[in-house]
């Protein structure tokens, strides 16, 4: 059975700036944080901490 609609939380993708691989998938609080959001996350494509940013 799916799950149902947890009101304003949202499915979001986090993409690395360096190399463009999405590797988050997390759910943001749209009416608190309705712009796009950006989180120091590890890129195991990069090996390192990068910057990650919010893609749709």
């Amino acid at each position: 059975m799916a799950k149902k609609s947890k009101g304003a939380r949202q499915k979001i993708t986090l993409e690395c700036t360096v190399c463009k691989q999405r590797n988050y998938d997390t759910e943001k609080n749209k009416k608190n944080d309705n712009e796009r959001i950006t989180l120091n996350k590890y890129c195991r494509f990069c090996k390192k901490t990068t910057e990650h940013k919010e893609t749709k």
